[in-house]
């Protein structure tokens, strides 16, 4: 553009200063506070599943966010239904599925099942797709009672739900927050040792969590029992006096299945979730890892 089109014509020897666009005032996006989760039609299939285990006699429970609002406050829309059902109950619930007309399938055997209606479908849950919670007794003992889409049924309890979510670290995927935002709704009303036992042998994973919590919430850090963070750090003040005697081992695996990939196939590492160290054989990690950007 040549300066004589920014001349002013009663002033030839100004130049004219482009007029500024209005600035418009940005506000923060507000997060939706929905309460219907699922739509009208998932929910009518869900709704099924669940009376449907009710009458073949299969225990569950409800999980994913079905589980997680009640518990936290937060609302959030869902794609599936998770409920958990013990690894012996697995192919029995599966098999009362089939039954009610549902189309089933072991989706992956150390820890998953579905069942489909159309597009419609419910996650069975028996373990972690790392191995390392797997629905035992103690899920149902301590379980809460709920109402969920009209039908009482019993929830996953908030001890489970942080143990199993602490340990999803992938890329795409990453259940730090949800972890958190329990600790800052049920801090008080955990059991404690309840969550230390059920970390167990990874309890820096726990350490991280509780450290972590203090970061977010800085005011609120001492909800967090004094005993627990003692005697995490006891553990760790522990651990750094002795020599590590594990060899090469990765366990960053049982946090995400693919970013530690090259550390097990190229680097030597041996592989935390692999038995003796974890619970998964090395066909279940191969056809786990295989999955990897297909399905759940």
């Amino acid at each position: 553009m040549s300066t004589d089109q920014l001349r002013d014509p009663e002033e030839p020897n100004a130049l004219k200063r482009p007029r500024r666009k209005k600035r418009e005032r940005r506000t923060a996006p507000r997060p939706p506070r929905r309460t219907d989760l699922a739509s009208p039609a998932a929910q009518a299939v869900y709704r099924r599943v669940m009376e449907s285990l009710q009458a073949g006699d299969v225990p569950f429970l409800v999980g994913g966010a079905y589980a997680f609002t009640p518990f936290t406050g937060i609302p959030r829309s869902t794609k599936d239904f998770d409920l958990f059902v013990a690894k012996d109950d697995i192919e029995r619930a599966l098999d009362v599925l089939d039954d009610a007309g549902f189309r089933t399938e072991l989706t992956f055997p150390h820890w998953l099942g579905k069942a489909y209606e159309g597009k419609e479908f419910v996650d069975l849950i028996f373990s972690s797709g790392n191995g390392v919670a797997p629905v035992d007794a103690d899920w149902f003992s301590h379980a809460p009672t709920g109402e969920v889409l009209g039908v009482e049924v019993k929830l996953a309890p908030a001890e489970e739900m942080l143990w199993s979510k602490a340990f999803v670290m992938e890329r795409e995927r990453y259940d730090g927050s949800d972890v958190i935002h329990l600790l800052r709704a049920r801090a008080e009303k955990l059991d404690w040792q309840r969550v230390l036992d059920r970390f167990g042998q990874h309890w820096r994973v726990l350490l991280s969590i509780t450290v972590l919590f203090g970061f977010v919430y800085p005011a609120e850090r001492t909800r967090i029992p004094t005993w627990v963070m003692d005697t995490l750090l006891e553990r760790l003040r522990a651990e750094l006096s002795e020599n590590a005697d594990v060899g090469r081992l990765c366990q960053g695996t049982i946090l995400s299945r693919q970013q530690y990939l090259p550390d097990v196939l190229e680097w030597g590492y041996a592989d935390g979730r692999l038995t003796p160290n974890g619970n998964m054989s090395a066909d279940e990690i191969e056809e786990w890892t295989e999955a990897i950007g297909t399905k759940k």
